[in-house]
């Protein structure tokens, strides 16, 4: 097997959308951590029980992978971004299911109380929307750059590659002005 950790996303994406079957393998192992961390930090615990995390991360993948020539990747960034939705969007689904159902209770019959996820417990409910509504505020490279640092965990030299830029410094810098954006934008609206 060929080493194709340095290929670029978009290449693979070609590659995948021309029923490259390793392309696909490269994209699902590459992605999956990164989105694994992202949405564990988005489904809270008392949701846990329904669906896995790491399950549901990896259905979506599946799917979307399933459907990939369709895909039209538009820039950098752009299938981490178009696979976040679709993992939120099924966090969604599940918290939905879960509203449906009754209320867990422990042994001794006493409710077991909803927590929020762990973002949620860092930073705070209010602060966490004041988080999301500055960063759709940002240009899509500055939003995907600080996902992709702050809630996907990349590296600098990830970031590099991810977003096209000649070093890991570079992707530094460009990240650390797209959180001095961020931080302006909440410092605004706050």
């Amino acid at each position: 097997m060929a080493d194709h950790r340095l290929d670029s996303t978009f290449h693979l994406i070609e590659r995948a959308r021309a029923g490259d079957a390793e392309a696909l393998d490269v994209l699902f192992a590459r992605l999956s951590a990164p989105l694994q961390r992202w949405a564990r930090g988005r489904l809270p615990r008392w949701a846990r029980d329904l669906a896995e995390t790491d399950d549901l991360v990896q259905d979506t993948l599946l799917q979307t992978f399933k459907r990939i020539e369709h895909f039209q990747p538009r820039g950098a960034g752009a299938l981490q971004a178009y696979l976040r939705q679709a993992v939120l969007n099924r966090i969604r689904d599940e918290l939905r299911r879960k509203g449906r159902r009754p209320e867990a209770t422990d042994l001794d019959g006493l409710e077991i109380e909803a927590e929020g996820s762990p973002l949620e417990e860092a930073i705070g409910h209010e602060a966490l929307e004041e988080y999301d509504a500055a960063l759709q505020r940002l240009k899509p490279e500055e939003r995907e750059l600080i996902i992709a640092r702050v809630e996907l965990g990349y590296d600098y030299a990830e970031l590099a590659e991810t977003f096209g830029k000649p070093t890991p410094d570079a992707a530094r810098k460009a990240a650390q002005r797209a959180l001095v954006r961020l931080a302006e934008e909440m410092k605004r609206a706050g």
